[in-house]
């Protein structure tokens, strides 16, 4: 590789840091280069490109039009890169990189299912797993900062990405045994408004799609906590005084605690699917497309399905 073409990899890493980060001093850090340096090196990108790409001021003010371009086209590069050199190791004998997971709460709790299979082919990979909202996930796929999604696959709008359906999410009323919800064969969503509850939060795609089915059933749901973990919302229900709404692939990690018991909430209008998520593009992430062909292989909605009779 010539020079000129090594400090331009470099120019687009900062770039694209600076993206993540939206902090000079952050950005610099990240990439293991003083703060000058990288300035310097973005500075020489915009002079060989010869548009300004950052906008400055006191601190970090964005990216130009034309910078949101160099952009997009940086985290292409970048990506092109690094499937060249996972192309490379496979050759050679082995797969070896990082695999970046972005997934929902919902699909996190059985993560391991598919991620254990996976290291278990391919050993030189390292997995990095993030918890996000079904929106983030949306925007650091199309920033190519994550290699696959776990999320909804047919609710809100994805962009342009491919789809590999897992299972289809039923849910399941987790109340303490004193509550007299907990007794019942089956809840009904509107019954849902007489009961106190604990939710995730709004910005969870996951409340969302309760709130849509309780609105079809006719009320509107008024929970008394909401948080951004699944683990608060168990430990809320240990207390006595609150139910809440679990995915029943949350019931891998979490089981039915003792005191506890799960009811099955009735058919909803719409049910949802998680499902993997990958940009739509060619020759994209030969990492994400190994996960892919291990992911084939293991049968997740039976082993969920097995789960939830154990426990319903």
């Amino acid at each position: 590789m010539r020079y000129a073409d090594a400090v331009l990899l470099n120019q687009l890493e900062y770039l694209t840091a600076l993206a993540r980060e939206r902090h000079f001093g952050r950005a610099a850090a990240a990439c293991h280069v003083s703060q000058p340096a990288l300035s310097s090196a973005i500075r020489k990108l915009e002079q060989d490109l010869r548009v300004q790409v950052v906008r400055r001021g006191r601190r970090f003010g964005g990216f130009t039009p034309e910078g949101e371009v160099v952009l997009a086209w940086a985290q292409r590069i970048l990506q092109d890169r690094d499937s060249l050199r996972h192309e490379l190791d496979r050759m050679a004998g082995g797969l070896a990189g990082n695999l970046q997971i972005g997934a929902i709460p919902s699909a996190l709790m059985v993560s391991s299912l598919l991620t254990g299979p996976f290291s278990a082919r391919h050993p030189g990979v390292r997995i990095g797993l993030e918890s996000l909202s079904s929106r983030a996930i949306v925007r650091r796929l199309a920033e190519f900062d994550l290699d696959v999604g776990m999320t909804y696959v047919d609710g809100e709008p994805l962009g342009p990405v491919r789809t590999v359906p897992l299972y289809v999410e039923r849910y399941l009323l987790l109340a303490p045994e004193g509550m007299a919800a907990a007794t019942r064969d089956e809840i009904g969503w509107a019954e849902l408004a007489e009961i106190p509850l604990c939710l995730l939060s709004p910005v969870m795609q996951n409340r969302r799609i309760l709130d849509r089915n309780a609105a079809v059933a006719g009320v509107v749901l008024a929970p008394s906590v909401e948080a951004d973990a699944v683990s608060v919302l168990y430990s809320h229900v240990a207390t006595g005084r609150f139910a809440t709404v679990v995915a029943h692939a949350w019931l891998h990690l979490f089981g039915v605690p003792e005191g506890m018991r799960v009811v099955p909430m009735a058919e909803p209008a719409h049910s949802h699917t998680i499902g993997l998520v990958l940009p739509d593009r060619q020759p994209g992430s030969l990492l994400a497309r190994a996960f892919v062909d291990v992911v084939a292989g293991v049968d997740l909605r039976g082993a969920l399905d097995v789960l939830l009779a154990r426990h319903v």
